[in-house]
């Protein structure tokens, strides 16, 4: 999680925090001037718990919506059996906290808790009516568990086509992966062809030249059996784990380029990139080192498409960049790709729903690198990977 979103959780959770102790503050100063001072301490207690839990950042929400749900219970309970006359509980205090646990409830949990939950608030509802049929506080308890209901579900069902569709955006990755291994072996397997039928021709002419023939057809062999392996033991292993690239990428997602990359995505086709982006944005200044075209297929292709979507995220989010450094490096086993621009935080534009960091990082840890797309200190975005290159395997 990046500080800017551990600062807008923090945000939102006082926020929250605000409006409930100034709807137990409301609650007890109406209570105060109509039934009497005393007489609020008892709902403002049961308030306090309630919301207590709603801002508790339980990973499920099953218990704390079931205490919640259980201390309204209690107090209506207590209201209902004591021989002192209380005031109608929960109150509106209350009930805004159980509508945000029910709410949540509704939205994160498994469905047939989901449901439980949802019943509970209903049971604590039908309880009420049952008792104060002609009660405001019960109409409005009902109303704020309607609301809790069609706001989680709601929520729900937008989750759950986000997730329906960043998955779409991981098994799209795997699937380019996939089609750039039948490239790449396709171009082995030609090559090894053409060296074979060349090979029967020097076997006539110059017998002495045929075993120098059959170790390049080796050497090809054994290069499309190691891309290969290596790619698609990388696809079934995310198949086994297709929620790797899930992680929190809400808050950075972005478009997708429009083309694919290159099956050969070497230096000379980021320098076509590079200039095709200047002719619409800033300057670029790119470095890449000069064995780049000596790596694996699927790194420089990779490296490819990392440098084709962060540009293009510059010019539909970041129109006020003057520049971009693109800087692609390789020491001790692995390569970084660094996409950098300097446009200010005020200017860029808000991202829109897509799913370009998602596809990125399918594809980035799909390779078992990793990937952080940010906001840099003052000013600027910065996208960045770092992806294993694998020692040559034997044929």
């Amino acid at each position: 999680m990046t500080s800017a979103n551990r600062w807008t959780k923090l945000a939102a959770a006082l926020g929250t925090g605000g409006v409930f102790l100034a709807a137990i503050a409301v609650q007890w100063v109406a209570l105060a001037q109509t039934w009497g001072a005393a007489y609020g301490a008892p709902g403002a207690a049961v308030a306090v718990v309630v919301c207590g839990l709603a801002l508790v950042r339980h990973r499920e929400r099953t218990w704390t919506a079931v205490a919640g749900l259980l201390a309204a219970a209690g107090a209506v309970l207590v209201g209902l059996l004591s021989d002192v006359e209380l005031p109608a509980e929960p109150g509106p205090a209350t009930t805004l906290g159980l509508a945000v646990l029910v709410g949540s409830a509704v939205r994160t949990l498994p469905v047939v808790r989901a449901r439980a939950v949802a019943g509970g608030g209903l049971l604590l509802i039908a309880g009420q009516f049952a008792t104060r049929p002609a009660s405001a506080v019960v109409a409005l308890a009902a109303v704020g568990w309607l609301a809790a209901l069609a706001v989680g579900g709601t929520l729900r069902v937008q989750d759950a086509r986000a997730r329906a569709a960043a998955e779409r955006v991981r098994r799209g990755e795997r699937l380019e992966l996939a089609r750039e291994l039948h490239d790449v072996v396709a171009h082995h397997l030609t090559g090894m062809l053409i060296q074979a039928q060349a090979a029967q021709v020097v076997a006539r002419r110059s017998p002495e030249q045929v075993s120098r023939s059959l170790a390049e057809i080796e050497a090809a062999g054994s290069e499309a059996m190691v891309a290969m392996r290596r790619v698609v033991g990388l696809l079934r292993h995310a198949d086994r784990d297709p929620g790797s690239a899930a992680g929190s990428d809400t808050d950075t997602d972005t478009d997708g380029a429009d083309d694919g990359a290159p099956a050969s995505a070497g230096p000379e086709q980021l320098g076509t990139l590079v200039e095709r982006f200047e002719r619409q944005g800033p300057d670029v200044r790119l470095t890449v080192p000069d064995d780049a075209s000596r790596w694996p297929p699927e790194v420089t292709s990779t490296v490819y498409r990392i440098v084709q979507e962060a540009l293009t995220n510059v010019l539909r989010h970041a129109r006020h960049a003057r520049s971009v450094e693109v800087t692609v490096g390789r020491a001790a086993g692995v390569v970084t790709v660094e996409v950098v621009d300097d446009a200010p935080h005020s200017g860029r534009r808000p991202h829109r729903g897509g799913y370009g960091v998602i596809g990125m990082r399918e594809r980035v840890e799909t390779l078992g690198g990793s990937l952080h797309a940010g906001p840099r200190p003052g000013a600027g975005w910065s996208v960045r990977a770092v992806l294993p290159v694998p020692g040559r395997e034997p044929g």
